[in-house]
């Protein structure tokens, strides 16, 4: 998930991970389950926010508004991002950056 960066796939869905690793489904999704406490989608979300505060803090990413690195991230809306956001970080998006001493656009 991490070196091909999958999460990035706003249209990801466990079936396709699963296929590509040659597992069933339930197997990967229990794994999952095990391994990190989360379901398959908790897990890409947290995979992305992730993403999203490493690039939010590039200062060449700067000049991008914050919904454009989310959805660069892998995010398919603004909606989405912000609840998984605030569900990760306890803060929304511009606390996040306000406390951290980012300035976005």
């Amino acid at each position: 998930m991490e070196h091909e960066k999958l999460y990035k796939d706003p249209e990801l869905k466990l079936n396709h991970v699963a296929k590509l690793l040659d597992v069933h489904p339930n197997i990967l999704s229990q794994t999952i389950n095990t391994m990190e406490q989360k379901n398959f989608y908790d897990y890409v979300n947290r995979q992305r926010i992730e993403e999203f505060k490493r690039i939010a803090g590039l200062p060449e990413n700067q000049k991008f508004t914050i919904l454009s690195l989310a959805f660069e991230s892998g995010f398919n809306s603004k909606t989405s991002f912000n609840r998984n956001f605030k569900k990760y970080m306890n803060c929304s998006p511009r606390e996040f950056f306000k406390s951290e001493s980012i300035d976005l656009e």
